[in-house]
């Protein structure tokens, strides 16, 4: 595809998510952050942090057939780690939320604590 880098990494934007929700088309929402960043601030995810990913595949692999797993963190740059990691494993339905929970305050909700 013209103008896409090997690196770009599909994603959905904050208001997209919002959309989906609203409309009850809940995707399967992953959290990649740390424990004490998910405790602090959270989107009400399901919590597998980054450095665990590889090891907890089986907890994402039932998820693999719904319409949409949305990945985030605080910003996006794990996230999109994590996405490129599920493409690779053959997850076509993977997206990163772009700019992550600070997006989501900044944008959606400004009463999730930011850090």
């Amino acid at each position: 595809m013209a103008g896409l880098s090997e690196d770009h990494v599909p994603e959905v934007t904050v208001w997209e998510l919002k959309h989906l929700i609203d409309n009850n088309q809940k995707p399967f929402l992953l959290d990649v952050r740390e424990e004490w960043e998910y405790s602090t601030a959270n989107l009400g995810g399901y919590l597998i942090p980054l450095k665990q990913i590889a090891d907890r595949m089986d907890e994402i692999e039932k998820h693999q057939e719904d319409s949409l797993i949305v990945v985030h963190c605080r910003s996006g740059g794990r996230s999109a780690q994590v996405v490129r990691f599920l493409n690779a494993a053959g997850y076509t339905n993977a997206k990163n939320l772009r700019g992550g929970t600070l997006a989501w305050s900044k944008e959606i909700d400004p009463s999730l604590p930011t850090y």
